[in-house]
């Protein structure tokens, strides 16, 4: 006798838990309680296949930044280039010959 399906997420999680806690194979147990074991099997490899596939999800701290003020606004026409304190004058360079060609 086959025994009844497992017809739900919950009862077979809930299956799975009871077979591992009674230490027996699958199998047995399932016979015991008068449930069909290939039943029970497939959800066990179903929801094993599903937890590979979604990793577990991971929380990250994010720290807002504290904002900063440009130092220095190098405005030529339409545009305009915010620099601080620590500006390289090669790249500001540069950037200036990009702006004065457009």
């Amino acid at each position: 006798m086959a025994g009844r399906k497992v017809e739900s997420e919950a009862e077979a999680r809930r299956c799975l838990a009871a077979v591992e806690a009674s230490a027996l194979a699958l199998g047995d147990w399932a016979r015991g309680e008068g449930i069909d074991g290939r039943s029970l099997n497939i959800w066990r490899l179903n929801l094993a296949r599903r937890a590979a596939k979604t990793p577990a999800p991971r929380l990250v701290e994010l720290v807002p930044a504290a904002p900063r003020a440009a130092g220095y606004v190098v405005r030529c026409g339409p545009f305009a280039v915010e620099l601080g304190d620590d500006f390289d004058q090669d790249t500001l360079s540069r950037i200036l010959e990009v702006v004065a060609a457009c």
